[in-house]
């Protein structure tokens, strides 16, 4: 069973579609529902992957259950059973949703990263920073850091995040809310990272928003999904390659051996490709939780 849209199966009003989360208005708290919708390329594909968003909100929810004594969040209740009639289906979005408390969202998209790889790499090579902090010469792909970065970046609802350094964040959001950003984004990255270690995997980078709630600040959205983290195998990990990601390397890989030009909806996705992307992101909560 898939979920494209959770629009006609909520009594509530829609207040925004992203590309896989729908956030709907209940009065005090906002709803939430992880929908199987999946994207590439800032494409909305189809057809949507079964199981994706299930696996995205139990993964987010249990993230969340763990680190709640030492970092709030904003996290009410994930039972669907609680929603009453606010829900029509209640099957249908079981293990879907996650009531929530109203955060004033801080436009910083909180980035850590604890391996060189992908824009970081990119930047990297290209000057031997990342986000403006310098790193030490003779770093190849893939290579762990002595220490894990933070790299921010400015939220845009519109186009690409940018990234900035801790200077750029700093003027944007004041010293002393940078500084606690990017000390709460150390800590859960440090948390998660020794977790996954446990378990076989590799906790490469991974981003996190945060929100403000009575003048405190909460992390919000999702965290430690395959959506908002880059998981490697351990067993597949390697120096100056593309490491195979936990996530939906299978459409990015399929979509670039067609000659889709990235500019114009492309084709609906091969059954074999769907099939192998929910196989990927159910493996990834199989081996967390």
């Amino acid at each position: 069973m898939t979920l494209s849209t959770a629009v006609e199966l909520v009594n509530a009003p829609l207040l925004y579609k992203g590309k896989v989360r729908e956030l709907y208005d209940l009065g005090e708290h906002y709803l939430i529902v992880v929908t199987d919708r999946i994207s590439a390329f800032d494409y909305i594909l189809e057809p949507a992957v079964p199981e994706k968003g299930n696996v995205l909100n139990r993964l987010s929810a249990f993230w969340f259950e763990q680190t709640k004594d030492w970092m709030e969040n904003h996290v009410v209740h994930t039972d669907v059973e609680l929603l009453g009639d606010v829900v029509k289906d209640k099957e249908q979005l079981k293990d879907r949703i996650m009531v929530t408390r109203k955060a004033e969202r801080i436009d910083i998209e909180c980035v850590v990263r604890g391996y060189i790889t992908g824009g970081g790499w990119r930047q990297y090579e290209a000057s031997g920073t990342v986000n403006g902090i310098q790193l030490p010469q003779g770093l190849r792909k893939n290579s762990k850091l002595e220490q894990p970065i933070f790299t921010p970046a400015a939220k845009n609802d519109v186009g690409h995040d940018e990234d900035i350094s801790m200077a750029q964040m700093e003027e944007m959001v004041g010293k002393e809310l940078a500084q606690e950003l990017e000390a709460k984004s150390l800590e859960l990255y440090a948390y998660a990272r020794d977790y996954c270690e446990k378990r076989g995997i590799i906790l490469a980078d991974c981003k996190f928003e945060f929100g403000m709630v009575d003048g405190k600040v909460i992390l919000i959205d999702e965290i430690f999904t395959p959506d908002a983290s880059r998981f490697w195998a351990k067993e597949n990990y390697a120096l100056d390659v593309e490491i195979d990601s936990m996530d939906k390397e299978p459409v990015r890989t399929y979509l670039s051996s067609t000659d889709w030009d990235k500019n114009s909806q492309p084709d609906p996705l091969p059954q074999h490709v769907v099939e192998a992307t929910s196989a990927r992101y159910m493996d990834i909560m199989n081996r967390l939780i």
